[in-house]
């Protein structure tokens, strides 16, 4: 499974089941959509959808697999 690192302006990470490329342009969708439209991604554990705020991302990193 290939996962992804999300650093945000929070300072936690969050990790995700999606390429780095997969996640770069599910958050820069959510950044050119409406204002309030989030990212939407995929915990690799547990499957639960997550849903990340564009603005907040600081870097986007390969996961450890």
């Amino acid at each position: 499974m290939t996962t992804t690192k999300i650093l945000l302006a929070t300072g936690d990470y969050l990790e995700v089941e999606a390429t780095v490329d997969e996640v770069i342009k599910e958050l820069e969708n959510a950044a050119r959509s409406s204002a309030g439209t989030l990212a939407r991604l995929r915990e690799p554990d547990t499957g639960e959808l997550l849903a990340v705020n564009a603005a907040q991302v600081i870097t986007v990193r390969p996961g450890d697999e």
